[in-house]
């Protein structure tokens, strides 16, 4: 878990609870860009040998040391502005991947799950934004169900 002390610095703590540890899946393409950052980035290790920083890190400077809140801010925004996507904060991106999996139709305990929440009472109780649309297309399924031959 990453906590902010003060804006410009990131400290590394424990998770808050022993359920903050989990197994996260994700895409078959994200797993083959996260192999080669890391191919890359062990050529790196190797190369600076002690003067590499490791900090244990998936992504971090050129010579392992931890990027400042400020550096992660800049270069999402800058990735926004340049897909012509609204400005957002990096936190917010938690929310945009939760409210469109919930949109797509994902289970909302899987969600939940993804999330870290507690319970799934959290998890819809800030994404109920998105149940009108999800009430919608349980409509819809029902509706197929009685459909004429």
């Amino acid at each position: 878990m990453i906590r902010r002390f003060p804006i410009t610095h990131l400290v590394l703590v424990e998770p808050k609870t022993s359920r903050s540890r989990r197994t996260v899946y994700f895409p078959e393409g994200t797993g083959a860009a996260l192999k080669e950052h890391k191919r890359k980035q062990a050529e790196t290790k190797l190369k600076l040998g002690p003067a590499w920083e490791n900090n244990g890190v998936i992504f971090c400077r050129a010579d392992g040391r931890l990027h400042d809140t400020g550096t992660i801010s800049h270069r999402l925004h800058r990735a926004l502005k340049d897909a012509e996507l609204p400005q957002i904060r990096v936190h917010d991106l938690r929310h945009t991947a939760a409210t469109l999996l919930l949109s797509k139709g994902e289970n909302p305990k899987i969600v939940q799950e993804l999330l870290g929440h507690s319970t799934i009472a959290v998890t819809m109780d800030i994404y109920s934004h998105v149940t009108p649309a999800m009430h919608a297309s349980a409509a819809a399924r029902m509706q197929s169900l009685f459909a004429t031959v």
